[in-house]
């Protein structure tokens, strides 16, 4: 079956605009709550500050009988000084039961933990000393994070914008590149509202599954644009409507079977790779599909019609045409 995507262009750009749309709705939100302050929820990574996460001990007789009321945990918080703090009832990866508190506060120093270790022993039952996690990064080093990240991004699509350009066209790149930032979007977009939802926090791996998303989009966007430019070379005369569509059914397989192998490594970190991993593994998954989606749907329908609206159906070719398509 053939698939004409430029027939329906405007349902593949309605779907993008509304998932892009609610993220950064998702975004807005998390900026105004108090608990969050900006638009994804960041980890210590980048705001600096302690972490700690206590867990029950469920050996002790009764310990565990009565659920932890997180409204008791805010006020042991605030009785202690801190009652801006980010806080959160866990699981216990174990049993599944919520019998673990998270709490995201300023730096404190160990006195500090332990009183506020000893207040809620008293309130919520006493803890494992063993399950027990304290975590501090300084804001210095959380800022200098953010800013190392959104360079790399900064210089990744400037690289690519150039490369493009020589390989192929101006306009190619462009478009190479608003896809890029359809992805990154839509994969940030996600993370927000499952930030909001769920509590999911980016840290710098974050940074790190943007940057490798926007190699793997890139790669499967620069694969159709060679079909397109083959097929220039041998039709000239053709509608751009129709090249692209030619060049999206010759490559579709490909796209389809490079990106479900790697779902599968993926989704196979996701699910046993261990909670360092899980949410990197996570904004992987996203953004490969929103990379294959876009590189299919986004990228050469937009190049389609800014090339229907400027008379241009043929390129200036330039150096011999790269067979990158694996031969489908």
């Amino acid at each position: 079956m053939k698939l004409s995507i430029n027939k329906s262009r405007s349902l593949w750009w309605a779907i993008s605009i509304a998932v892009i749309l609610a993220g950064i709705i998702s975004m807005v939100i998390s900026w105004q709550n108090p608990n969050i302050k900006a638009p994804l929820r960041p980890s210590l990574d980048f705001v600096g500050g302690t972490r700690l996460q206590f867990e029950r001990d469920c050996t002790k007789p009764g310990n565990c009988d009565q659920p932890i009321d997180i409204n008791v945990v805010r006020e042991v918080a605030k009785a202690q000084g801190l009652g801006d703090s980010s806080i959160q009832i866990v699981a216990d990866k174990g049993t599944g039961a919520e019998n673990g508190i998270l709490i995201r506060t300023k730096n404190l120093d160990r006195e500090q933990r332990t009183n506020l270790q000893n207040a809620l022993s008293e309130k919520v039952g006493a803890f494992d000393q063993l399950k027990n996690q304290f975590d501090t990064v300084g804001p210095t080093l959380g800022a200098e994070l953010f800013r190392s990240g959104i360079i790399a991004l900064i210089v990744s699509f400037a690289g690519i914008i150039i490369y493009l350009t020589f390989r192929f066209q101006l306009d190619y790149a462009v478009f190479a590149v608003v896809a890029l930032l359809h992805d990154v979007l839509v994969t940030a977009g996600v993370f927000s509202i499952l930030g909001l939802v769920l509590g999911t926090e980016v840290d710098s791996l974050f940074i790190v599954a943007l940057l490798t998303i926007t190699g793997f989009s890139v790669n499967d966007t620069v694969v159709i644009y060679d079909r397109i430019r083959e097929t220039l070379q041998i039709n000239p005369n053709r509608p751009i409507a129709e090249i692209v569509d030619d060049a999206v059914n010759q490559t579709l397989t490909r796209s389809i079977n490079t990106t479900f192998a790697t779902m599968l490594s993926l989704f196979a970190i996701f699910l046993f790779g261990g909670e360092t991993l899980k949410n990197f593994a996570l904004a992987l998954i996203i953004g490969f599909t929103a990379g294959a989606y876009s590189s299919i749907f986004i990228a050469s329908t937009l190049l389609t019609l800014w090339r229907e609206r400027n008379g241009q159906a043929t390129m200036v070719v330039s150096g011999e045409s790269i067979d990158t398509s694996g031969g489908n």
